[in-house]
């Protein structure tokens, strides 16, 4: 199966993604990483990334021996990666080739951002790059990856684990999680919400989300959050509480509580913090001047409450995010 960079031409200041495919890697993680960073992007008239695979072999047959890739580049390229996303598989316990771990090395000492889905955690640690880290991985290798790197913070009750310099999702469906994150992270919420409108996936689920919700599917229709949820975006400046939004629902607000651990895997209120804190930041992206009208737009109340979540969430103050995403900066939508 022959596979190579999705762009023919890279401008020289493209940041560089790179993942390295190696023998039974996942091909649903792999899928994921090429729909968010390797596609073109017509609808927001740039390319976000320039991304291309490498392998450490010719041919590398992929899990469970689904189909063999073929065709990509040699694990030389990871030398080049500004991003590098390492190899995740099945079999946790077994080690990972020596020249990977010292591609992972050699990234990591020169300053690349690393990233690890689902048990890619695995490869990140026993390259010895996450001692003294946080991380994560999927909840049923937690006690497996706790013996075997003691010296790993690991947080088992997340969607993802931003630790700076490298990260970490905890399973499959994460992946796109961190993917969307890692977009926001370098191009604004409007770039990533163009992106995850392509990929028909929800913008944002904050990483301090549950690994797993209770019911991933509701047993009756009418217990999907999903109307209250469209009317409760619809109105983010206005003044919510959870007990209004369990009325507009037609239930207690211990009931809105329940269903909203059951089905999203977080609380009625931190949905709605997390909601409005996005929708600032579109607002700020789209050229709003002023700090106390994008807090009131938002549902955030005082300039003082959103530059506070802000630092706490994004790690940049309004200022500094209308810098980096504002308009005429390059990063944020056209």
């Amino acid at each position: 199966m022959a596979q190579e960079s999705s762009h023919v031409v890279h401008a020289a200041d493209t940041h560089r993604v790179v993942v390295i495919v190696d023998e039974n890697s996942n091909p649903f993680e792999l899928g994921c990483a090429t729909e968010i960073f390797g596609l073109r992007r017509p609808e927001l008239g740039r390319d976000l990334y320039d991304f291309r695979l490498c392998s450490p072999e010719p041919r590398t047959p992929m899990r469970d021996g689904f189909f063999t890739l073929t065709g990509v580049a040699g694990l030389e390229a990871a030398e080049a990666a500004d991003t590098l996303i390492v190899p995740n598989r099945p079999d946790v316990e077994v080690p990972r080739r020596a020249a990977v771990l010292d591609a992972i090395r050699r990234a990591h000492a020169r300053g690349a951002r690393l990233v690890g889905f689902c048990s890619g955690a695995f490869t990140l640690a026993e390259a010895g790059v996450l001692d003294g880290r946080r991380a994560t991985a999927h909840w049923q290798w937690a006690d497996s990856f706790r013996a075997r790197f003691p010296s790993v913070r690991l947080e088992t009750d997340v969607l993802f684990v931003d630790d700076g310099d490298i990260l970490t999702a905890a399973g499959s469906a994460a992946a796109l999680d961190l993917g969307l994150h890692i977009v926001r992270r370098d191009h604004g919420a409007e770039v990533a919400n163009s992106v995850s409108r392509r990929l028909v996936f929800a913008a944002h689920r904050d990483g301090g989300q549950r690994q797993f919700v209770e019911r991933p599917v509701p047993d009756a229709p009418d217990e999907s959050l999903a109307p209250v949820l469209a009317w409760a975006q619809e109105h983010l400046d206005a003044p919510l509480t959870v007990s209004g939004l369990a009325a507009r629902a037609s239930v207690s607000p211990a009931t809105l509580h329940r269903r909203f651990r059951a089905q999203l895997g977080t609380t009625p209120l931190a949905w709605l913090t997390a909601e409005r804190l996005a929708l600032a930041c579109r607002l700020i992206e789209r050229g709003e001047p002023h700090l106390e009208t994008v807090a009131r737009r938002s549902g955030l109340g005082t300039g003082a409450n959103l530059r506070a979540l802000m630092r706490r969430r994004i790690g940049l103050t309004p200022l500094e995010y209308r810098r980096r995403f504002g308009p005429g900066t390059g990063q944020g939508s056209p």
